[in-house]
C-alpha cells in the first residue's frame, strides 16, 4: 500500500514480490486514464521491500489535481490495483 494515504504532495508505494519478476507500476486517474508510469518492465528481486515515490506529477511534468488515483502493479503473473487519495 502507499503511505501516507491521503497524501499531499507526495506518497510512497511499498511492495514485496514473492518471486523475481519484471514489474510495471502505473498510476491512473478515476476515469481510467494513464497519468504516469513509475516502473516499466524493471526487474525486481523477490523478498525485498521496494519503495517507489510519486509526487503527484503526470508524464508531462504537470501537477495533477486533488482526487482519487489508482496504482496498478503488474508482475506478468499477477496484477494488483490499489486506491490513493491526493488532497491539496
Amino acid at each position: 500500500q502507499n503511505h501516507p494515504n491521503p497524501f499531499n504532495p507526495s506518497t510512497e508505494i511499498s511492495f514485496m514480490l514473492a518471486e523475481t519478476a519484471e514489474v510495471e507500476l502505473t498510476i491512473y486517474d478515476i476515469k481510467g486514464r494513464k497519468i504516469t508510469t513509475l516502473l516499466n518492465d524493471q526487474l525486481i528481486a523477490a523478498d525485498q521491500v521496494q519503495r517507489i515515490g510519486w509526487n503527484g506529477v503526470d508524464d508531462d511534468g504537470k501537477n495533477v489535481s486533488s482526487g482519487i488515483y489508482f496504482y496498478k502493479l503488474d508482475t506478468g503473473s499477477k496484477i494488483e490495483t490499489k486506491r490513493m487519495l491526493l488532497v491539496k
